[in-house]
């Protein structure tokens, strides 16, 4: 299964990556969070030591002129827009929780396009993740989909877009929606966060009329003192992990009856030749 979350900033995205990354991991499944956010902070999440100091992906400026052949920040007409990136969840990974992380870090000239080593590095990686690797690969992403193109949509099972009870996160929500839809990626959810009341809850289905609420997950002030002291996320508030659970639960049932659709396709394909 592959799942890309988005919304606007402080929305709690990262929050809701975490907690379903534990969530499958506890039911067995192998578990890949990507931070493609450019303000990284899922590993503060999860509560690794010294989490500032982890280097992301799109600055390990050797690896990425070995891949490539192209130095960043460098003029370099030529490099490598395929380069060798199967290895790199190995290598590159750190894992707590029984989790694994990988920290990605930002597409520069993001929405504009990045033709530079950097950008095709990430851009042969998340394609790699989204269609080869056979895990759980759940990405956090910026308040867009730079990191995603239309040959990578097909890949994700399902975007989710978390998204708060104000009009900036609604209006956030729509845009993301539409530029989904732009790359044919059409399998799109939302997540209700920080929900105090049945007003809030009632008002996002409102003005969000045609999106498939995947839950809502309660304001939790065990989440926000964590989240404020830069503490882990991870073991803060049972009640939000109850609510994931049951997110992660309706994520299968739609992962079950995609791949059922899938077989039957395969099926009636095979038949006809």
């Amino acid at each position: 299964m592959k799942i890309a979350v988005s919304g606007k900033g402080g929305v709690g995205k990262t929050t809701l990556v975490a907690f379903l990354s534990i969530v499958f991991a506890e039911a067995g499944r192998p578990v890949l969070a990507i931070d493609a956010d450019p303000n990284a902070n899922l590993a503060t999440a999860f509560g690794f030591p010294h989490s500032e100091k982890i280097v992301p992906i799109s600055r390990m400026d050797d690896l990425i002129e070995e891949r490539t052949g192209a130095r960043p920040g460098q003029m370099a007409p030529y490099f490598k827009l395929n380069p060798k990136v199967d290895d790199l969840p190995d290598k590159c990974s750190l894992k707590s929780n029984g989790v694994r992380i990988m920290v990605m870090g930002p597409i520069k000239a993001a929405g504009s396009g990045c033709y530079c080593p950097e950008g095709a590095l990430l851009a042969a990686l998340v394609g790699h993740l989204l269609l080869k690797v056979n895990e759980v690969v759940i990405l956090d992403m910026e308040a867009g989909i730079e990191h995603l193109t239309r040959g990578t949509a097909k890949g994700v099972d399902k975007l989710l877009i978390a998204v708060e009870p104000s009009m900036r996160s609604v209006t956030t929500a729509l845009r993301v929606r539409d530029l989904a839809l732009e790359i044919g990626l059409h399998s799109i959810g939302a997540v209700g966060n920080k929900i105090r009341n049945g007003g809030e809850r009632d008002s996002l289905i409102s003005r969000m009329p045609g999106f498939d609420f995947l839950g809502f997950i309660p304001y939790d002030e065990g989440i926000a003192q964590a989240d404020f002291a830069g503490s882990p996320l991870i073991g803060s508030s049972e009640t939000v992990l109850n609510e994931v659970r049951n997110i992660a639960a309706r994520l299968e049932e739609f992962d079950t009856l995609t791949n059922q659709e899938r077989r039957r396709h395969t099926t009636s394909v095979s038949n006809e030749h």
